[in-house]
């Protein structure tokens, strides 16, 4: 079975809200480890001036 035919298959098991969120927060988990590490950082500079 192909990713597609499985993704089409979640579509029409799951429906799309479900499988649509699945794909973005797969998606965007690399963004928001970025951003966690950035906010971090950030963190860490403004305690470092105080």
């Amino acid at each position: 079975m192909t990713p597609f035919e499985m993704f089409s298959a979640s579509i029409g098991n799951f429906g799309f809200p479900l499988v649509l969120s699945i794909y973005l927060l797969i998606r965007f988990e690399k963004r928001i480890e970025t951003l966690t590490s950035a906010i971090y950082e950030l963190m860490q500079a403004v305690d470092k001036d105080k």
